[in-house]
């Protein structure tokens, strides 16, 4: 009898740890779902960054590549937000091209040879790091400047930059980027969005292992 009631004990335990693992994490908490999805599929791994925000800076030192590593059965989709930041609109164009680029030459986002990387890091640094603003002498933005930032950093041209921007590709890329704002509205920036209908509140994450579950557990919805 008393093998029967540790027995039973034991089973009760698991139960009891099995609905609370199972409920760990929660729709409204952990993640939200998009009532418009994006346009990105199954199996894929979206993240809605923008180089005005320092979390997102944090998170592609560190966290991005860890995370991707980690699910490489997954698709991986960087989308720059391009209503944050002074010069956001014209980020995600030099991001675009850049990010096509790389894509024509089959080259990893994540390698050091990465025009996208390159620019992406050198904005990040100039604006977390060095304070930077892209101001004329005469106190207006500089937009040709901030363009020359990420370029000189990917080692392009402007003439190769404009071609690459203006090919049907790039300007798909740039349209399908604009719905990740769907998404940075709901948790805000960086944005973690799992086969384009769950979003994930990054906030609400304490490490990698536990980020990599919640996508593992909306990857399989």
């Amino acid at each position: 009898m008393k093998i029967l009631s540790k027995a039973i004990k034991l089973l009760s335990v698991v139960a009891i740890f099995g609905a609370l693992n199972a409920a760990a994490f929660s729709e409204g908490k952990d993640y939200a779902v998009l009532e418009k999805p994006l346009n990105v599929g199954e199996n894929t791994l979206v993240k809605v960054f923008s180089y005005a925000c320092q979390y997102c800076y944090k998170f592609d030192k560190s966290v991005t590549p860890k995370i991707v590593k980690e699910l490489e059965d997954m698709k991986f989709m960087p989308f720059h937000l391009g209503t944050k930041g002074s010069y956001g609109e014209t980020a995600s164009s030099v991001l675009a091209a850049l990010l096509t680029k790389d894509q024509m030459n089959g080259v990893d986002i994540f390698s050091d040879n990465s025009s996208f990387k390159k620019a992406k890091m050198a904005y990040y640094k100039a604006v977390h790091e060095k304070g930077e603003q892209w101001m004329s002498k005469d106190g207006r933005r500089d937009k040709a400047a901030f363009i020359k930032t990420g370029l000189d950093a990917a080692g392009v041209s402007l003439s190769e930059y404009e071609a690459i921007l203006n090919m049907p590709r790039t300007q798909a890329l740039l349209l399908l980027w604009n719905e990740g704002y769907n998404a940075a509205k709901i948790f805000g920036v960086p944005a973690f969005v799992v086969n384009g209908k769950y979003v994930i509140n990054a906030a609400a994450v304490t490490s990698i292992k536990d980020l990599e579950k919640l996508i593992r557990e909306l990857q399989s919805k």
